[in-house]
């Protein structure tokens, strides 16, 4: 077995050998006089160990609810909630149709007004048509999980590059089966009795379909309207108008490994070294990017769990 699924195998063995490994060679350096040493490496190796299986086994199936809040001078109207679920990456490594289902009740316990999924529901590398039927059906049933979302104002989405890499367009046939609104480079009205905004959707960067814009996904919203857009990369909100009240973006997993006093080691994009994970402020405007649910090229987090996000955007008082 290659790729992410053999590592965690691995560190599956590894989670139950290890510990005779360092018993047998403690008691082989204590037999042979060298106390010290043997006290020494049995201590480094099950730190080793225990960061090991935290980091493999343990961070990535955990799931953190993080409560945000953000005030905008361009958002108009009362606070909204919006609930924020990115980079599922179902059959990959952590994350099954089981887990998404999880995850959306989950989020239907913190009544947020809205739901933006922010991209990568598919797990892996591999385009649609080099993958098993088993795999293939996981991936479409992690999606149909979403189904299951409770929102008053309604489910939206963005695609992200690993569905573009597997099949694109069934992705978005998925999303839209479970109820959600697909954008890409369009805006639509959520029509909130105490104010209405306009939720818009950037197209991925490595979209097949259409280039990333903000003037086109917001050619239709009005100069003075509310408006919260969904990119799935941190990268164009470099671009965003003033008048955009929040950018929300996922991908860059917060680096999935974050030592400390080393950081992030790892950067998803060449923006996610300026905005990794969090809320920033940028002349002015704002932008959220959360760390999501799953993990790419190897099966780890390390001080980066798993997390959905309720962000309450509100006015400056």
């Amino acid at each position: 077995m290659a790729g992410p699924g053999g590592v965690l195998l691995l560190a599956w063995i590894g989670a139950f050998a290890g510990p005779l490994i360092i018993l047998t060679a403690w008691a082989l350096l204590r037999r042979s006089g060298r106390l010290r040493l043997a006290w020494t490496l049995a201590g480094l190796a099950l730190v080793a160990y225990g960061l090991g299986v935290w980091a493999f086994l343990i961070e990535p199936r955990l799931l953190v609810v993080r409560q945000v809040t953000i005030e905008s001078p361009a958002w108009r109207g009362p606070p909204v909630r919006l609930g924020l679920i990115s980079d599922t990456h179902v059959a990959a490594p952590h994350v099954d149709p089981a887990r998404v289902a999880r995850v959306v009740a989950r989020m239907n316990a913190q009544h947020p007004d809205a739901v933006l999924l922010l991209g990568d529901y598919a797990g892996g590398h591999e385009p649609a048509a080099t993958r098993a039927v088993p795999a293939r059906s996981e991936i479409l049933r992690g999606v149909a999980a979403f189904k299951g979302l409770r929102a008053r104002l309604g489910v939206y989405a963005v695609l992200g590059n690993h569905d573009w890499w597997y099949d694109g367009p069934a992705i978005e046939r998925a999303l839209a089966a479970s109820g959600a609104v697909v954008l890409e480079n369009r805006a639509v009205l959520a029509p909130r009795p105490e104010g209405a905004f306009w939720i818009a959707g950037r197209a991925d960067l490595d979209s097949f379909r259409a280039e990333p814009s903000y003037p086109r996904a917001l050619a239709g919203v009005p100069t003075a309207a509310p408006v919260v857009v969904l990119s799935r990369w941190p990268d164009p909100f470099a671009q965003a108008p003033d008048r955009v009240a929040l950018t929300v973006a996922g991908h860059t997993h917060c680096g999935q490994v974050n030592l400390p006093v080393l950081g992030r080691l790892v950067h998803a994009s060449r923006a996610a070294r300026r905005w990794g994970c969090g809320a920033y402020v940028d002349r002015g405007r704002h932008l959220f990017v959360t760390g999501g649910l799953g993990v790419s090229i190897l099966p780890v987090r390390f001080r980066a769990p798993p997390k959905i996000v309720i962000v309450t955007l509100r006015a400056p008082d």
